[in-house]
């Protein structure tokens, strides 16, 4: 495949189902053999390390800490995959994010060298010889969702179908066309059943520009596991699992 290919998932508020979202499509890519890490970039609301069953207390170093020079970002990796699928010829990878309150705090106060993280992440991707580094932003208009959506090589958009969303959508999608991100989703989470989903993927293709790769419906089961696991481990035949799947492959397909 060459050169690891990175994909950016952004959303413009919290509560869209990014990190989850996230997790679970590099569930998937692991699964299809793919060496896969995830980078998780919200530096302010960590919480992807749960979803691969990673314990706090086996977390040396962390993204904080490079970013403080403390270590090399190959420092901060943590292998997954038995968490995922230890049977599987892929590999899964994660850089988690600080959950030390003192760290946040002062990660707010003193702010931290954005271009500094941006210019390993070749190395990263060289070192672990990786097919995806994903990285898993925060929220909103923001130093970090920007930088991860200049350097993308896939970029997903994850939208909640409602007013609110799309205006604050509209304007990162406006950044978007204006960096030329060259592969560019939308997946719609949280869809309730009374929508036509035909008419909601024509109205977001309308107004964002770009083709929608998977609708997500609003799920007790999705909500009941409450970020404890991958949903794709817990429910593989459920029709949520399916489209994590199929985005799965429409990625490993792009160009």
């Amino acid at each position: 495949m060459g050169k690891g290919k990175i994909v950016s998932i952004v959303s413009y508020r919290g509560g869209t189902g990014k990190s989850n979202i996230s997790a679970n499509i590099s569930a998937c890519l692991m699964k299809q053999n793919m060496k896969i890490a995830v980078l998780d970039t919200d530096l302010k609301s960590p919480g992807v390390h749960l979803l691969f069953g990673l314990d706090q207390s086996n977390i040396n170093m962390t993204l904080v800490d490079f970013l403080w020079n403390k270590c090399t970002i190959e420092d901060t990796v943590y292998d997954v995959t038995n968490q995922v699928a230890p049977q599987s010829k892929g590999k899964c990878w994660l850089v988690p994010a600080s959950l030390s309150t003192k760290a946040i705090s002062r990660l707010i106060a003193e702010g931290y060298d954005i271009n500094n993280l941006n210019s390993h992440f070749d190395n990263l991707i060289s070192h672990l010889d990786l097919d995806y580094l994903i990285i898993d932003t925060h929220p909103g208009l923001n130093e970090e969702s920007m930088m991860a959506t200049a350097i993308a090589d896939i970029l997903i958009m994850i939208i909640r179908p409602d007013q609110q969303d799309f205006y604050g959508s509209a304007l990162i999608a406006e950044i978007i066309k204006k960096l030329e991100v060259p592969n560019v989703y939308i997946i719609a989470n949280k869809v309730t059943s009374t929508v036509d989903k035909e008419d909601l993927k024509q109205h977001m293709k309308d107004t964002f520009g770009f083709d929608t790769i998977g609708l997500i419906p609003l799920s007790e089961e999705f909500a009941q596991l409450g970020s404890k696991n991958l949903f794709l481990l817990t429910n593989p035949n459920h029709d949520i699992s399916d489209t994590f799947e199929s985005i799965a492959r429409t990625i490993i397909e792009t160009d």
